[in-house]
């Protein structure tokens, strides 16, 4: 029997992919002034995809990586890093004593594999994996775990989320950060609508993150976009690239 919706989920994703999100057209981003050098370098740098560009002014990417504390140097987890928006980022920011490890699904093989090889072949402080979230081994002592955009999508790909955060627990070090931003639901809603609208409430998200063993260090308001309803797909053109997205920062714990 065909998974339509696994189809349409592929779809939608293949469309993100090739897209520009309808906010982006809200204007040119502009790095706030009090940004680091190292985060600033990076999302100006000359190598940065038009695409990615075109879709900084509603991902606002140097607060979003200054939020997370990532530093250049340090040993950085990427989940689904298909489209390579944030593993370009990420890989320039790291430098060559850092290192970024991409983990992707393997769903996404007909539309990011290839992508992702390529990624890693081109940026030596890189490393792309495609597996099972289920039967993945992260590396340790790592400094920030990066979930963008997927949290919604797990439980649809078989994955056991109570386990993938046991296992981001295990992989940080010890006051490492676990950055999750995702599409928000109506409050209160829980999984309902993750796979029909592609979103998730956010109090599920952080108390499947809590018992985990984390600490929730900021929920920032800069993606909330109070005038989205979250009650419509989030592909749907009239706000495709300006849903509320809850922005958290997860901490382990300085004695764990």
């Amino acid at each position: 029997m065909v998974n339509t919706t696994r189809i349409i989920h592929r779809l939608c994703l293949c469309i993100t992919l090739i897209g520009v999100d309808a906010a982006a057209a809200t204007g040119p981003y502009q790095v706030p002034p009090d940004t680091p050098q190292f985060i600033r370098d990076a999302v100006t740098a000359r190598d940065r995809a038009n695409e990615h560009r075109a879709r900084d002014s509603e991902r606002h990417p140097a607060e979003v990586l200054a939020l997370s504390g990532v530093k250049p140097g340090d040993r950085v987890i990427e989940l689904a890093a298909y489209g390579q928006y944030y593993s370009t980022l990420l890989s320039e920011l790291l430098g060559r004593k850092g290192r970024l490890e991409m983990f992707d699904l393997p769903y996404t093989e007909p539309f990011g594999g290839e992508l992702g090889r390529a990624f890693e072949a081109a940026h030596d402080n890189t490393r792309y994996h495609q597996v099972d979230y289920n039967d993945a081994d992260f590396p340790t002592r790592v400094d920030v775990v990066f979930n963008v955009l997927t949290y919604h999508d797990l439980q649809a790909h078989g994955v056991d989320t109570a386990l993938l955060n046991r296992k981001v627990f295990r992989a940080l070090k010890r006051g490492g950060a676990y950055v999750v931003i995702d599409h928000m639901a109506e409050d209160g809603s829980g999984w309902r609508d993750a796979a029909r609208l592609h979103r998730i409430g956010v109090e599920t998200i952080i108390a499947e993150v809590l018992d985990a063993g984390f600490e929730l260090a900021a929920r920032s308001e800069l993606l909330a976009h109070p005038e989205d309803d979250r009650m419509q797909l989030v592909f749907t053109p009239s706000i495709r690239g300006g849903t509320a997205r809850a922005v958290l920062i997860f901490r382990k714990p300085a004695n764990r």
